[in-house]
């Protein structure tokens, strides 16, 4: 279909609006609304107009065990976000100093990606395009 634009937003299933809350500002995400709708539903906003929808209804004693990543059988569904960036050291460098472990390095002909979890195992990737 020529009428899709772009992606709209990525919906993640979260246990704490709170804990998420603060974690994703640490990724430099504004807080806009929330919780709103039957859901509910939170949102938060990258400056670079990546915008994510915080389900807010799973079980307080869910594991933060990503279900399609950590499982030996692998489940179909979406597996991680990908968020490119410009400078990788800039950003390993911040999310270090935010706390936040990085779990996972590849390069891949030229191409530089990294990856993170949020508090409830979802995955978010940083991706440096080969030049």
């Amino acid at each position: 279909m020529k009428e899709i634009t772009r992606i709209n937003h990525v919906g993640l299933r979260v246990r704490d609006l709170a804990v998420t809350r603060e974690f994703y500002e640490r990724l430099g995400f504004e807080f806009l609304a929330g919780p709103v709708g039957p859901e509910p539903v939170a949102i938060m906003e990258h400056p670079s107009g990546v915008n994510i929808n915080f389900i807010l209804n799973a079980s307080p004693d869910s594991s933060p065990t990503n279900l399609l990543m950590d499982q030996t059988r692998k489940h179909t569904g979406y597996t991680h976000i990908a968020l490119e960036i410009a400078n990788a050291e800039s950003v390993e460098a911040q999310l270090r100093a935010a706390g936040i472990e990085i779990t996972e390095r590849v390069e891949f002909e030229g191409a530089y990606f990294f990856f993170i979890r949020d508090p409830d195992g979802n995955v978010l990737e940083f991706h440096k395009p080969a030049i």
